[in-house]
């Protein structure tokens, strides 16, 4: 019997982050092959936000294969995709393209997997089930975007609308879809736990000389989902910070600069997702400084769970998803204010039980991608039989 198809329409590049849409679709690659799309980019898209390797300027969609059981579209839409008028056309031409890669591989798809509430879901006739994955709250990140709020609620609703199954990352999010008519599975991201079972044999980046002990490390984007305050906190204490990933350039400019410029402080940048491991293996403590914003509060950070994969203790502030996995471990410390959290960080850093990195591992591994996969695949087959319930809005 042949392997069945999954369409994943992902709301980030495959060369961008590597986050959930990504880590799950290559996991699905044990059980299925995996049609990727891209967000759409247009012949005017500057280089630098294509996201695309070595595109050039792209006229007509591009069709790879990025990976063991992996074919990547790259979509091609008008000029201002994202402008009113045009905007209208984007969707359209994305789902004709995705529609001309399905003919030239010759598959019809088991699912498609919607990660944004862009308009996809719904239109791939019977037996096709349609996924709509929320790895975030779209409306609550509409502003952090700089997107109608009003627009991104009407989308998500369509989306809803349109889904067979609903999956969602945490139970705020499923709450509030279920206002909405929805009924959500709970679906949390994960991690690979396997990919950091020999972090102690990497050698760790390295730091500059003197360089303090010990070093609490944040890894990603420095943005406004930051709370900046608790990392001038553990700076402010004296303790070696060490942030690997970009910095977007229109947060903080005088205040992150000032942050970056102490001697305790030290920013890698961006950085490929293969050197992510020497990053970890340089930690002694994982940090997740989130703000408490609507967004955050809906979210489940991927970090987390990869500090923990890696043998960590974390520092988080109290977000659910944190809270959650402090329930199921002390080694994950909360902390909200500056001075609390700092002072978590450098308790977390000395904490010395035996079998403390077994601990944190055997937490990871409760949230495998391999596990995620498995699920879904399971999930989506109980969608395809045709007495099943939908989870369709009512």
């Amino acid at each position: 019997m042949s392997r069945p198809l999954f369409v994943v329409v992902s709301g980030v590049t495959w060369d961008g982050v590597k986050g959930s849409e990504r880590q799950l679709a290559e996991a699905l690659r044990a059980h299925a092959d995996v049609l990727w799309a891209d967000p759409p980019v247009s012949p005017a898209t500057p280089d630098r936000y294509r996201g695309v390797a070595g595109a050039g300027r792209q006229w007509h969609p591009r069709l790879a294969r990025t990976g063991e059981n992996i074919l990547r579209l790259t979509p091609v839409a008008l000029p201002g995709l994202t402008r009113p008028g045009i905007r209208a056309t984007t969707w359209p031409l994305v789902r004709a393209q995705l529609r001309w890669a399905l003919r030239l591989v010759g598959r019809t798809p088991a699912a498609v997997l919607g990660c944004s509430p862009h308009d996809v879901l719904g239109r791939w006739g019977p037996g096709v089930v349609n996924v709509l994955y929320g790895t975030d709250d779209w409306v609550a990140g509409a502003e952090l975007m700089r997107l109608d709020p009003a627009r991104v609620a009407a989308e998500e609703r369509a989306a809803l609308r349109n889904a067979d199954l609903v999956l969602t990352v945490s139970p705020e999010l499923a709450d509030r879809w279920r206002e909405l008519g929805a009924d959500p599975v709970l679906f949390p991201n994960g991690c690979d736990p396997q990919a950091y079972a020999e972090i102690e044999r990497r050698t760790p980046i390295p730091l500059p000389p003197g360089f303090p002990q010990p070093v609490a490390g944040l890894s990603g984007q420095l943005s406004d989902r930051i709370d900046l305050a608790l990392l001038e906190a553990v700076a402010d204490r004296g303790i070696g910070l060490l942030l690997a990933g970009p910095r977007d350039p229109d947060w903080q400019l005088g205040r992150l600069d000032a942050l970056l410029a102490r001697e305790n402080v030290h920013h890698t940048g961006p950085l490929p997702h293969a050197e992510l491991l020497d990053v970890l293996a340089r930690f002694d403590v994982g940090l997740t400084p989130y703000a408490d914003t609507r967004f955050n509060r809906a979210s489940f950070p991927l970090k987390t769970l990869e500090y923990l994969a890696a043998g960590k203790p974390v520092v988080s502030t109290a977000l659910p998803a944190s809270t959650r996995l402090r329930a199921e471990t002390d080694q994950v410390w909360l902390a909200t204010r500056p001075a609390e959290f700092a002072a978590a960080v450098a308790e977390a850093a000395t904490a010395a039980a035996p079998d403390a990195v077994a601990q944190r591992r055997a937490v990871a591994r409760r949230y495998s991608w391999a596990a995620r996969a498995a699920e879904l695949m399971e999930l989506t087959a109980r969608c395809a039989q045709p007495a099943q319930v939908s989870h369709r809005l009512r």
